[in-house]
């Protein structure tokens, strides 16, 4: 009898034990990512590599023109021809309350990866870094002041 009632005292300062240490333990948490993006942790820090300047801008939109216009619609509203009109607002990329939230390096991710839902295509396959680049800095001058 002495000895269950010691093995039961042992399991339960075992168990008491692990609930103190689980509490004190600081929980382990990812950055949280935008809903269904694939983003690396340092994506709001990474800066467009290029000067923004006519040259640029008019390359990045030629590029939007090309790759985007059909959903985001020519002036970014999310109004394009093959838009979502069900998530249309997630489309819109004139919304200045976006802007802190897609930073240059968030943006050339969200087109490099692209999403299932709402659906926006990656084209990593179909466009080169620098053109990333430049409808990224495209895209930043259609945001409302």
């Amino acid at each position: 009898m002495i000895r269950r009632t010691t093995i039961a005292a042992g399991i339960l300062m075992l168990g008491l034990a692990i609930t103190i240490s689980a509490r004190d333990t600081p929980v382990q948490t990812k950055p949280a990512q935008p809903a269904g993006w694939s983003l690396p942790a340092d994506a709001d820090a990474t800066k467009n590599p290029h000067t923004v300047d006519d040259k640029l801008l008019a390359s990045g939109r030629a590029v939007f023109k090309d790759k985007c216009q059909r959903c985001h619609g020519p002036g970014g509203l999310g109004d394009g021809a093959d838009a979502d009109p069900d998530v249309r607002e997630d489309m819109d990329l004139t919304d200045p309350k976006k802007a802190d939230k897609n930073s240059d390096g968030v943006v050339y991710y969200k087109v490099l990866n692209g999403r299932r839902r709402p659906k926006m295509p990656a084209f990593k396959e179909e466009l080169k870094p620098d053109e990333i680049w430049s409808v990224v800095a495209y895209v930043q001058t259609l945001r409302k002041k």
